[in-house]
C-alpha cells in the first residue's frame, strides 16, 4: 500500500514538471532513433528479402567459406587474447597491491601503462609491431638480420590486442584486490598456509567473478576490434574486417547486415553475462574496502622475479609506443635512420593533414560536451528520479557498450541511407557531419553514464530535496545543485568522450564521406598502403592531442574539482 502511494506521488510530481517530462521524451526518442533503430534495421535487413521474410540471406552468408573462416578466426583470437590479458592484468594488479615496490619508478610505470590504451589511437601498437618485427623491423632486420619475418596474421593480432587490453583488466582487478580484507588472508597464513595456498584458496575465489568479468569485457573488445586486424591481420580476416570488406568490396549490404547480426549476437550474449551475472556476483563477494592496511610482501624470492617480470612487460609496452614518433622522424625505417621532418611536412602539404586534424578536432569538440551532458542527464534520471521508462533508458544507454563499431556503422548505413528514412530530414543525416557527431556520442555514452551513476549514488538525497522544498524545478536542481557536485565526473566524461571520438575508427570508417577527412581514417589508409612514415606522423600528432587533453583535464580537476579540495581539507 505504501509503495503504491509512493509511486502515485512520484507520478504526480513527474506530470507536474514539464521540463522533466520533456527530457524523458527526448531521451527515449534519441536512444530509440540512434541505438535501437539501426540495430532493428540490421535484423530486418538480414531476414527480409524481395518476397518477404526469409532465412535465405543467413543461409547464403553461413555457406560462405570467407564467413566461416572469419568467425572461427574471431573466436580463436578473442578467447586467447581474453585469457592472457586477464592473467597478465591480474599479475600486474597483484604486484601493485600485494608486493612492496622499492622505488616510485615502478608504480609510476604501472600508472603510465594503465593510461596508454585510454589516450592512444587503437592501432598504434600495430604500427609499432610492424616497425619492430616486420620485414624492415629494427629488431628483426637491424639486430637479428632476419629479412623475411612475417608479423602479420594470428600471432600479430594476438600480441597487439593483448598489449592493448591487459591494462584494462589490470585496472579492473586492482580495485577488487584492494577491497579484500587482509584479515581473511592473514588468518590462513597464521594457520601455516603458504602464500601460493593463500592465493589459490582465499584470494582467487574472492576475485573469480571479477576475473571472469575482465575476461568477458576483453573478449567483447577483442572480437569487436576493427583497427588492429585491419592493419596487422594481413590475410587473417576477422568478422569485423569481413563485414567492412563485404560492404566496401563486394557491395553486399544484406550479406554484411547478416554478418553484423551474428557478431552482435555474440557480443550481446557476453554483455548480458558480464553485466547481469558476473558484476552482481563480484559486488556480492566484495562488500567493502579493506578494514586495515595490508602487510606487503617483502620476501625477495617473491618480490624480485614478479617486479622484474612486470617491469619488463611495462617497459616493452612503453617502448612500443615510443616507436611511433621515431617512425615519423626516421628517413626510411629499416634502412636509413637519419633524422628528418619530411614526413610531417608531407603530412601537412601533400596529404591535407591540416584539414584532417581540423575536421577531427571540431567534430570531437562538438561531440564531447554533448556526450558528457547527456551522460550526466541520463545518470541523474536513472539514480535520482522514479518513472516507468527508467529501466529502458538505463538499458539502452548501456547497450551501446556491447555493439561493435562496425555493426553500428552498417546499421547507420542501412537505416539512414534507406530504411524508414529514405526521404525527409532524417535521410539527409547520412553523409553529414551530424551523423558522425551522433556516432561519437553513442559510442562514448556508456562510459560517461557509468561514471555519472557511480558519482550520483554517493550524493545524499536530502541535499536535492531541500532545493525542491524551496520550489525549484528539476532543471534548476540539476543545474545548480547536482551538476556542481559531480563536476569531476562531468569533466572526466567530457575528456574521455573527446579522446574516444578523435581516436574512433570502426564505426566512422563506413560513414565518413570525401567531404570530411578524419585522422584515424587517414592513418588506416596510409598504414594499409605501407606508407608507415606518414601513418606514424599522423599518429604522433594525434597522440600529442589526446595526451594534452588528459593533462588539461587533470589540471582543471586539480584546480576546480571537488575531490581534491576535499581530500586536502581532511
Amino acid at each position: 500500500m505504501a509503495k503504491t502511494q509512493s509511486a502515485q506521488l512520484d507520478r504526480k510530481k513527474l506530470m507536474a514538471d514539464p521540463i522533466l517530462v520533456t527530457t524523458i521524451v527526448v531521451l527515449i526518442a534519441f536512444l530509440t532513433l540512434f541505438i535501437l533503430y539501426p540495430l532493428a534495421i540490421l535484423l530486418v535487413d538480414s531476414i527480409v528479402g524481395e518476397h518477404g521474410p526469409t532465412l535465405s540471406i543467413f543461409q547464403r552468408v553461413l555457406a560462405m567459406p570467407s564467413f566461416r573462416t572469419a568467425i572461427t578466426n574471431t573466436l580463436a583470437v578473442g578467447f586467447l587474447v581474453s585469457i592472457v590479458s586477464a592473467l597478465v592484468g591480474l599479475l600486474f594488479a597483484y604486484v601493485e597491491v600485494y608486493v612492496k615496490l622499492r622505488t616510485k619508478f615502478m608504480s609510476g610505470l604501472f600508472k603510465v601503462v594503465s593510461m596508454l590504451p585510454v589516450v592512444s589511437p587503437p592501432f598504434v601498437l600495430s604500427l609499432s609491431m610492424i616497425l619492430l618485427f616486420g620485414r624492415s623491423g629494427i629488431i628483426t632486420r637491424g639486430l637479428l638480420h632476419i629479412y623475411d619475418n612475417n608479423v602479420y596474421g594470428y600471432w600479430g593480432i594476438f600480441v597487439v590486442q593483448t598489449l592493448t587490453f591487459f591494462p584494462v583488466c589490470y585496472m579492473m582487478l586492482k580495485g577488487l584486490l584492494k577491497n579484500i580484507d587482509p584479515s581473511l588472508e592473514e588468518a590462513a597464513r597464521d594457520m601455516g598456509a603458504s602464500r601460493w595456498k593463500v592465493f589459490t584458496s582465499v584470494t582467487l575465489p574472492l576475485i573469480l567473478p571479477g576475473l571472469g568479468n575482465a575476461f568477458l569485457v576483453t573478449f567483447i573488445e577483442s572480437i569487436a576490434d576493427f583497427a588492429n586486424p585491419m592493419i596487422i591481420g594481413g590475410s587473417y580476416d576477422t568478422l569485423a574486417t569481413t563485414i567492412y570488406l563485404q560492404i566496401t568490396g563486394a557491395y553486399d549490404k544484406q550479406g554484411a547486415s547478416a554478418m553484423a547480426v551474428v557478431l552482435l549476437c555474440i557480443t550481446m550474449i557476453m554483455f548480458f553475462v558480464q553485466k547481469y551475472v558476473l558484476e552482481a556476483k563480484s559486488t556480492a563477494t566484495l562488500t567493502g574496502k579493506a578494514s586495515r592496511g595490508r602487510m606487503l610482501i617483502t620476501d625477495n624470492s617473491v618480490r624480485v622475479p614478479l617486479t622484474i617480470l612486470c617491469g619488463a612487460v611495462a617497459v616493452f609496452v612503453v617502448g612500443m609506443y615510443i616507436c611511433v614518433p621515431l617512425g615519423a622522424l626516421f628517413k626510411t625505417w629499416g634502412r636509413d635512420y637519419s633524422l628528418t621532418f619530411k614526413w610531417f611536412k608531407l603530412m601537412f602539404t601533400r596529404y591535407h593533414g591540416l584539414k584532417a586534424f581540423r575536421d577531427s578536432f571540431i567534430l570531437s569538440l562538438i561531440a564531447a560536451p554533448l556526450t558528457a551532458l547527456l551522460s550526466m542527464i541520463i545518470s541523474y534520471m536513472v539514480v535520482k528520479r522514479n518513472f516507468k521508462s527508467k529501466g529502458f533508458i538505463e538499458f539502452v544507454s548501456m547497450l551501446a557498450m556491447a555493439v561493435p563499431g562496425t555493426v553500428l556503422g552498417v546499421g547507420y548505413i542501412r537505416g539512414y541511407s534507406g530504411g524508414l528514412f529514405h526521404t525527409g530530414v532524417m535521410q539527409g543525416l547520412y553523409g553529414s557531419a551530424a551523423i558522425l557527431v551522433i556516432v561519437f556520442i553513442v559510442r562514448s555514452l556508456p562510459t560517461g553514464t557509468r561514471s555519472g551513476i557511480s558519482a550520483l549514488r554517493q550524493i545524499d538525497k536530502s541535499i536535492e530535496e531541500s532545493a525542491y522544498d524551496m520550489g525549484a524545478d528539476s532543471f534548476t536542481v540539476f543545474r545548480t545543485v547536482t551538476l556542481p557536485l559531480i563536476k569531476d565526473s562531468f569533466l572526466s566524461g567530457l575528456v574521455t568522450a573527446f579522446v574516444r571520438s578523435i581516436t574512433a575508427i570502426s564505426a566512422i570508417i563506413l560513414l565518413v564521406t570525401p567531404q570530411f577527412l578524419l585522422i584515424t581514417v587517414q592513418i588506416n589508409e596510409f598504414a594499409g598502403k605501407g606508407d608507415y612514415g606518414i601513418a606514424c606522423a599522423f599518429s604522433t600528432v594525434l597522440i600529442i592531442i589526446t595526451y594534452a587533453a588528459v593533462l588539461i583535464m587533470n589540471a582543471v580537476i586539480g584546480r576546480f574539482g571537488t575531490s581534491t579540495s576535499t581530500s586536502e581539507e581532511e
